[in-house]
């Protein structure tokens, strides 16, 4: 089966690993990737934007799978594209529709959505420029902390925490006001602060049928302990201590399975993955998004763990066969740790050469690229998350001692990673 797998980052080298695995692909081409999917299939230099050009090489390459990685294409309507299209609707596409994507692509649809379906999330409210004044008022009342979120996609930034009112209506100002986050920030959500740890929670759906898969925990900041600034994410662990099976009961029944009942009464057209980031409030667990799709780096550590031929899955899932299939998992704990340019997240240089890639691992490990790309037959950094590596082990500790072993053995100029991830439950 010729699969075409779009996308570039660490959460794409895994999907292209396991893709690759599997009995029924050949060949792999993935666009635009990078150095590490090189290894998995062929490289296609496309712009996910462009979905003329996807179009033309699906046909061209007779591809009879797409399987997307990001939001963006998602959310600007690339499945519709396809089913639009006479050529291209009969292509097995794992991604939402464009309706469906927009439980990512728009914070207020997604509340919306919850509210109308009884499930459990932060009390909000919105507000747009025409109702700016209204806001102000409602920021000045509000207990502290105050969320605020950008309506729209905002490459992970759009939410800011504050502190105190002041900061709030700075934050709402610059926002709606002075468009610090452009088209993204026209709406925005104001939310509960909700205090508890979390989890990110990945369901395969039909649309009719789901498959729980491994859940994950990541580590957005920079420092260790937990310190610094958000990062893209800093590493994962799965499975998740605290994820209970009377937790995560209560996560099924209380969150998944009324998203899945509530987007079939809604009669919105979703097959593919449901990203979402759960909160445990006293044991409790809250929504705090959705996503429409997997996370990085939460995907380097639950597609290690997913024994299942994955091209088997989303056959079923492009069929809504999906309940004739039972996931199998790796018990073991898998933990990755991500490796990034120096002064991540802020401005940073590109170009540095990679050494220590071709060390021959232990097999407990695998070395997954992000921000990498091959130039004059040497693999540079390209990115800010540079590449991560997952381990295996029966314990998070274990886990985590063999990744830190492997990356002392890889080293460019300015490497650094946290030693500390999953260091709560250690």
């Amino acid at each position: 089966m010729n699969i075409l797998l779009l996308g570039s980052g660490g959460r794409e080298h895994a999907l292209a690993w396991k893709l690759n695995q599997s009995v029924w692909t050949n060949p792999l081409y993935i666009a635009p990737g990078n150095a590490g999917t090189a290894q998995c299939g062929i490289n296609v230099n496309l712009d996910l934007n462009d979905f003329d050009a996807i179009g033309k090489f699906c046909e061209d390459k007779k591809v009879e799978m797409v399987v997307v990685g990001p939001e963006e294409p998602l959310v600007k309507g690339l499945g519709d594209y396809f089913k639009s299209k006479p050529s291209l609707s009969k292509i097995f596409f794992i991604g939402p529709s464009k309706e469906a994507a927009q439980l990512e692509g728009s914070k207020a649809f997604a509340k919306s959505f919850m509210q109308r379906h009884n499930i459990p999330t932060a009390a909000y409210k919105e507000f747009t420029i025409e109702t700016y004044k209204e806001g102000v008022a409602y920021l000045q009342q509000h207990a502290l902390p105050i969320v605020l979120k950008a309506d729209g996609l905002a490459a992970g930034k759009g939410v800011v925490i504050c502190q105190n009112h002041v900061e709030a209506m700075a934050e709402f100002e610059l926002m709606i006001q002075q468009s610090k986050f452009g088209d993204a920030g026209k709406k925005v959500v104001v939310e509960e602060f909700l205090e508890g740890i979390e989890l990110s929670v990945f369901v395969l759906t039909d649309g009719k049928n789901y498959l729980l898969l491994p859940e994950a925990k990541d580590y957005k900041r920079i420092g260790e302990g937990d310190t610094g600034p958000n990062t893209g994410g800093m590493g994962a662990v799965s499975p998740v201590p605290f994820a209970t099976h009377s937790f995560m009961y209560a996560v099924e029944e209380e969150i998944i399975k009324p998203t899945i009942e509530g987007l079939q009464k809604d009669n919105i057209d979703y097959r593919g993955f449901i990203f979402i980031g759960v909160i445990s409030v006293n044991g409790k667990p809250f929504v705090i998004e959705y996503n429409c799709r997997l996370g990085d780096p939460e995907t380097e550590v639950i597609i290690p763990r997913l024994e299942n031929d994955i091209v088997g899955l989303f056959i079923s899932v492009c069929n809504q066969e999906l309940d004739t299939v039972k996931i199998k998992v790796d018990p073991r704990t898998a933990i990755t740790i991500v490796a990034v340019s120096r002064a991540y997240p802020g401005s940073y240089e590109k170009g540095y050469v990679i050494d220590g890639l071709d060390y021959k691992f232990d097999n407990d490990s695998i070395v997954f690229h992000s921000g990498t790309i091959e130039k004059d037959k040497q693999i540079v950094t390209n990115g800010g998350r540079v590449l991560c590596v997952t381990s295996f082990a029966d314990t998070v500790y274990e886990a985590t001692e063999k990744s830190k072993d492997v990356l002392d053995l890889i080293d460019y100029d300015g490497i650094y990673y946290r030693r500390d991830i999953g260091y709560e439950f250690l």
